[in-house]
This record gives C-alpha cells, structure tokens and sequence, in this order.
C-alpha cells in the first residue's frame, strides 16, 4: 500500500500574491493539480493534501478533482517536520508506505517518482530521497552519501556550512517513507535549528538505511518561489511539449513564439504558424494549418481546417473548414464541414451546417443555421432584447443580403433571399423573397435647397 501526502499549506511570501502558491497557474493547471497528475503511474490507495494558508481555497480549487482526496490541516506552518506530524491521526494502523511530494514541485514525470518507489520497496528502505545534483544549489539542502548512495546526513541550506556548501547533491523535498519506521521517530523531532522548525530531514537522519536516488534531469526537482521560477517552469515545460509534438509530426514554423498546454491533442503532419497559443483541452486534427496569430482554447478542430488570424474558445470545427481573418468564435459554437468563416466574423452559440458560409463582417449569436447558407457581409442576428437573449433558425439553402437584420426570435424557412437592407421581425416560410426595409425616397435639387436656406 502506498499513501501519498502532499505539502500545500504555505503561503509562499515571495510569490506576492494573495493566492496560496499552489494555485498559481503553469500552462492551465495549478501547480498543485500538476503535483497531483504526477501520481497517475503509482495509482496511490490515499492522496493526502496538507493544508494551510487559505485551506478553504485550495479545498475549494481541487473538489472537482476526479480522484479522492484528503485535506489535513496544518494551523501552524512550523515546517515540514511538523506537517507530516499532522498526518499520526489520519494513518493510524497503516502499514505502508509514504510518498512525501511538495505542492510547489510541479515537473516532476510520474515515471521518475515511480522508479522511486520501485528502489525504495526493492531496497526495503527505511526512507528513500530523490536527489539531483544541481549547478547551482543555493536555497536547497544538500545530501551526502557514502558510494553506495546510503544518506550519511542532511543538512538545511541556511544550516551549512561553506564547506558543506559546495556538495550540489540536493534534496527537493521528495521522500519514500516505510510508515512504521518514520512513526517510530516522528513525535520527537525538535526545532533545533535558526527558523525554531521542525525538519522532516531531521527524521530521516534518524533513521537507516536511507539512500539517495539521484532524477536524470535535474530540472524536474525545480521548485516554485516566485514569478521568475515561475516563468522558468513554464518554459521548460513548453519545451517538453514542443519536443514531443515535434517528434510526433507536428510542424512547428517558430517554436520560440508558439506555446502549447500539455493538455493539447496534435495528430501528425499539423502545421503550427508563429504566434499561435493552443489551450486547455484543444484536438487538432490531421492536415491542418493553425495560424499565424491565432489563439484556440478547449475547442475540436477536424482534419483539414485552416485558422488564420483568430481566437476560438469551446468550439467545434468539423473538416475542410476555412476560419479567418479576424474571426472570434466566443464559445458554444459548431462549424460543420466545408464552410468558410472569416473577415472579422464573431460568432456566439451558433451552430452552423455543412458548406455554409459567413464571409464578412457579421455577427451570429444564439443561431442555428442549415447547409448551404451564405450570410451578407453585415448580417447580424439581433439577439439581446435588453433582458433575455432570443434564438433564431434559418433554414438550408437560405441567403441573407448586405447589411441584413434579423431580429430574433425569429425563424427562417429554406431556399429564402433576404434582400439587402433589410430588417427582418418575423418569421418567414419556405421559399420566399424577404424585404423588409424603407422604399427608398428621392428629392432632386436637395443640395441647391439646402445652400439657399443657409443663405
């Protein structure tokens, strides 16, 4: 059996920020989500988050979690020591292990923390640590090791001495615990130390054997401080993910100005124009081409579709569609295949059929359209009466000219030509020529009139 127990409760001064450090976002999850989907290859029988600062908030961000989890408060932030101290209650009469994971640690792969608990069970370890050994080691406790990897000692960065100092061998705060070994030494840890904290690594300078397992790539160990550690996280993460699309197929025109989630879905031979941003839960399909300047966030985009210039939020666009310039898709909207949308188009819970085109300069909102409906440069469905927004239906085959209005409610038949111009405030059969617009007025020599009544 293994538990897991996650350190969430600080506040993380340096951050800035009134939001407990845990949530701050990198690349669409919290850093504590991240912590969290790093134990997907471990499947754990308990995940324990310990918190603190803003319980109730980091609570509240992670209910919808998919997985069970346990909140243990921590009152007092008295150190790392003293937070796993609160979990004696919780695991009594467990008879397992213990994954100790830092909430502010958010790079580490699950096959890293899963080899961790392959050598600490093999080995039958009191405790096992991951350690990396870093170019520069400020801020970090460092570990020393006989040449068996066996930990002699610990020692806190604010501790060391110049000598000690100089080891780069790391500890990250990533520890595998034999839970009855740990509870044997665990209620007599003291705050012996310049902070008055008690040390989880005090714990495990009492205990033996201890042994080091050294991360391949020092990098997953980074943990988060501040904005700067921050953006340096993202960036390393951003080049994890362009890697493997790149590996996969994936054309990436400029990597440098391109940024992907991890939660992002590429199929091969996708080309990537610069200044392109995938979000969230994004699908991107075979054969299409994404960009230049386009910024596309929890949507489906089929095979085949090309998006320039635009932004599209919780959409579906079928195959063969051609999004853009300047078009805004606000959310709620479907594009089935073979369309073309573009030239400062903005759309909102509209569903559009096959073939169907909306070319120029218009808005759709609350709309569902049939196939082979071509839409004027300027139509736009009137939709808000000021309290309620209104839907409206237009049929297959149907034409709307320039500058047209549809004032919803409002349904619309089949094979209908809405002429130029027009507003139009009720429904409207199949088949028909719609105008709906004022008969136009001509009064020769105006400009004549006008100057002599001026004079």
């Amino acid at each position: 059996m293994v538990a897991v127990a996650i350190l969430a409760a600080g506040r993380g001064t340096r951050m800035k920020s009134h939001l407990p450090k845990v949530l701050h976002s990198l690349a669409g999850r919290s850093l504590v989500e991240r912590v969290l989907e790093s134990l997907k290859s471990i499947s754990p029988t308990r995940q324990m988050v310990i918190v603190g600062y803003q319980a109730q908030e980091v609570k509240s961000a992670l209910k919808e979690k998919p997985i069970p989890l346990e909140f243990v408060e921590q009152t007092e932030q008295l150190g790392t020591g003293h937070a796993i101290q609160q979990l004696i209650p919780h695991l009594e009469g467990f008879t397992g292990d213990l994954l100790v994971l830092n909430g502010d640690v958010p790079l580490l792969r699950p096959e890293t923390l899963q080899h961790l608990l392959e050598v600490h069970q093999k080995h039958q370890n009191s405790a096992t640590i991951l350690t990396a050994h870093l170019p520069n080691a400020q801020g970090y406790g460092r570990v020393f090791c006989n040449g068996q990897n066996i930990i002699k000692e610990i020692v806190e960065d604010r501790d060391c001495t110049d000598a000690q100092r100089q080891n780069r061998r790391i500890n990250a705060g990533v520890y595998c615990f034999r839970w009855s070994e740990l509870m044997k030494v665990l209620p007599h840890l003291q705050a012996n130390n310049d902070q008055q904290e008690y040390y989880l690594t005090d714990a495990v300078n009492q205990l033996e054997p201890v042994m080091a397992v050294d991360v391949e790539d020092y990098q997953e160990m980074l943990g988060i401080n501040d904005r700067q550690q921050l953006a340096a996280a993202y960036e390393i993460l951003q080049k994890r993910v362009k890697a493997k699309w790149m590996n996969a197929g994936v054309t990436l025109v400029d990597p440098h100005s391109i940024t992907i989630d991890d939660t992002v879905e590429i199929q091969s031979d996708v080309i990537i124009e610069p200044q392109t941003h995938l979000r969230g839960n994004t699908t991107i399909k075979t054969g299409c081409r994404i960009g230049p300047g386009s910024l596309i966030e929890n949507s489906h985009i089929d095979e085949n579709v090309t998006v320039l210039y635009s932004v599209i939020n919780n959409s579906i666009i079928h195959a063969e569609t051609q999004i853009g310039p300047y078009t805004h898709f606000r959310g709620d909207v479907e594009i089935g295949s073979g369309c073309r949308i573009g030239n400062f188009v903005e759309m909102k819970k509209t569903k559009l059929g096959d073939r169907t085109n909306v070319a120029h300069l218009s808005y759709l909102g609350d709309a569902t359209l049939g196939e082979k409906v071509n839409i004027g440069a300027g139509t736009i469905t009137a939709n808000y009466d000021g309290i309620n927004k209104h839907p409206t239906k237009i049929g297959d085959r149907s034409k709307t000219g320039a500058n047209s209005v549809l004032v919803a409610p409002l349904t619309i038949g089949s094979d209908v030509f809405i002429a130029a111009g027009s507003a139009v405030t009720e429904n409207v059969p199949d088949d028909c020529l719609v105008i709906g617009r004022a008969r136009q007025v001509v009064k020769p020599g105006w400009q004549l009139k006008r100057v002599e009544e001026q004079g």
